[in-house]
């Protein structure tokens, strides 16, 4: 369902990309912004990455913040990330110690980045911080 807050956003969005398009004369921010809008009016695909307790968690928060994040900056068509070490359960001790999602505008432009340079040289450092492995989850999002 599309709702008032979306379609103000939305005309947020477009109107602050053609404008910034008129000042610095760049046409690359409207194909971002144009997904980012899509999002917001419906058709977002998430990647979500669980990672159990490592070996030794002082260094994998300080690598993974460091070093993998900076990998994770430069993959393409990524439209915002976010990343929690402090991962809780309810009733329970947590199985996770971390969690990771990305979002993009459909499945097409996730598999794009995962598939890229960019996007092999992240999946390649993982094992740098990961010792108890990870998890890989991405669906489609629905919802009101």
């Amino acid at each position: 369902m599309l709702r008032s807050h979306h379609v103000v956003a939305a005309a947020r969005l477009s109107a602050s990309s053609e404008r910034f398009e008129r000042m610095s004369g760049q046409t690359g921010a409207r194909r971002v912004r144009r997904s980012q809008v899509e999002c917001l009016l419906g058709g977002m695909h998430k990647l979500v990455v669980l990672y159990p307790a490592p070996a030794d968690p002082d260094h994998f928060r300080r690598y993974y913040e460091e070093t993998h994040l900076e990998l994770v900056k430069k993959l393409p068509n990524i439209l915002g990330w976010r990343y929690s070490f402090d991962v809780r359960a309810a009733g329970q001790e947590s199985p996770y110690f971390a969690i990771f999602e990305a979002d993009f505008a459909d499945a097409q432009a996730m598999r794009e980045a995962l598939s890229s340079p960019e996007g092999a040289a992240t999946r390649a450092d993982v094992p740098n911080y990961a010792t108890g492995g990870s998890i890989s989850l991405n669906y489609p999002v629905t919802g009101g």
